[in-house]
């Protein structure tokens, strides 16, 4: 028994430790403006992604699915190599090719051996820069992303966070759908998509980002070596700022009775990705917690909304988000509920945020701190986990933020700061709605609104 203690002693790492043990991300700038990021490790595999500043954002209502589109177009082969041959030589190297549009991000990675990052990075070069975009495979592509599209409103959960920020950023373009509409992939051109790839696929806008068992100096080698090429600007010259998306409390309500379930989500504007003010918000999400029937724990769990949930059966999941953009956000939650318990469940919901506003206990912020920090841990779980969190960071803050510097942001919150913040956030102010399914019981937009503040004689 003692040998196994100290055997057990000798092999674990304090939360500190492993915080100091993380190795440093060492960033370098190429003359073209694309920044090479790394962090090395041990480990025998690595993850090598390119990360671009492009996403539903940066698109109009007319080509609203481009970048959408290009993705899927990117992975179908280049002018180097058509047709299939792309795909095949990923699968020599027994590497995983993968890649996803967002409102303010594209990304393409690969998952591979170690010793294979040179060829990695020669073929992400090759997808980024020499996209083949083939009338054949654009219609034939275009055909899949119909039936995406289509599978796509099943899901009524992507649907009303879709609906969600259609009504907070109505007339903007963080309305679009990331998608795009069947409209606009029907009659989407070669043409508006080769104009996209000019616009957005430029050295300033990327980030080469990696992790794993290799080597930055290595790295650095290889993207002076085939990312060279990228041109600074597009033709038309440099892409324009952003344009403000204007927050609007507002709803849009889609009522199905045929559906057996309601899902609603309510969200006011929160803070853009550099605001401090973002980790208060994470703590207090951390405070309502989220819930689904398959939990254990019943009515003893930590969460009081998640305990009223089980006793009361108000719903059959709910989850808190906090949804950052470059310079506003959406800080709400969604839930999941039989047609009769919408009302109830709203109401605790909503009782719930007057009280992270009025009364929250040192007891749950000094919980909901230590449920960020094991969230904040698992970042470390697997190099595609590290490559994401480098190449992302980098895009959002300018730099990649060590866990150490996140860890103190979040030990500084105290009980006053979130009700503070909440306040700052939450109260009396007029919240977006999204609605779909069987929501007749769904309170008029006013008595939802009556409920973002409390009248105390």
């Amino acid at each position: 028994a003692a040998l196994l203690t100290l055997t057990r002693k000798r092999g674990a790492a304090t939360y500190a430790q492993t915080l100091q043990n993380i190795p440093e991300t060492q960033v370098t700038t190429l003359e073209n403006g694309l920044r090479v990021a790394s962090e090395e490790s041990n480990q025998p595999t690595c993850t090598v992604g390119v990360w671009i500043e492009a996403g539903s954002r940066y698109e109009d209502a007319k080509t609203n699915g481009a970048g959408f589109f290009v993705e899927h177009m990117a992975l179908k082969g280049t002018k180097k190599r058509p047709g299939s041959a792309f795909e095949k030589e990923v699968e020599s190297l027994g590497a995983h090719l993968n890649g996803y549009t967002s409102r303010e991000q594209t990304a393409f990675y690969i998952k591979a051996l170690s010793k294979d990052m040179p060829k990695v990075v020669e073929l992400l070069s090759d997808l980024v820069q020499n996209c083949a975009l083939e009338d054949s495979q654009i219609e034939k592509e275009r055909g899949v992303i119909l039936r995406e599209l289509k599978e796509m409103d099943s899901n009524l959960a992507d649907v009303t966070f879709d609906y969600l920020h259609a009504t907070a950023y109505q007339g903007t373009a963080l309305a679009h759908t990331v998608e795009g509409t069947t409209e606009n992939i029907k009659r989407l051109t070669r043409a508006d998509l080769a104009s996209y790839v000019d616009t957005h696929f430029k050295a300033p806008r990327m980030v080469l980002a990696a992790a794993g068992g290799i080597s930055h100096r290595e790295l650095v080698d290889a993207a002076k070596q085939h990312f060279t090429g990228l041109p600074v600007t597009s033709k038309e010259g440099s892409v324009p700022a952003l344009a403000r998306c204007r927050f609007t409390g507002s709803e849009i309500r889609a009522r199905d009775d045929a559906l057996p379930l309601a899902h609603i989500a309510l969200a006011v504007e929160g803070p853009g990705w550099a605001d401090p003010d973002n980790v208060v918000l994470n703590v207090a999400n951390a405070i309502i917690g989220r819930y689904d029937r398959t939990f254990g724990g019943g009515k003893n769990q930590s969460s009081r909304l998640a305990a009223h949930a089980v006793e009361h059966n108000l719903c059959h999941s709910f989850e808190p988000f906090n949804a950052s953009y470059s310079d506003t956000g959406l800080f709400g939650f969604h839930f999941v509920s039989d047609p009769l318990s919408i009302d109830d469940m709203m109401f605790c919901a909503q009782g719930e945020w007057m009280r992270l506003c009025t009364s929250t206990t040192e007891s749950e912020v000094t919980r909901a701190k230590n449920y960020l920090r094991n969230a904040m841990v698992a970042q470390l779980d697997g190099t595609t986990r590290v490559c994401e969190n480098i190449g992302s960071h980098l895009l959002q803050y300018g730099r990649r933020i060590p866990l150490e510097e996140w860890d103190a942001r979040i030990s500084a919150v105290d009980a006053r700061m979130v009700r503070d913040v909440c306040s700052k956030y939450i109260y009396d102010k007029c919240p977006a709605i999204a609605a779909v399914g069987p929501i007749e019981q769904l309170l008029d937009y006013n008595r939802i609104r009556s409920a973002m503040y409390w009248v105390r004689l």
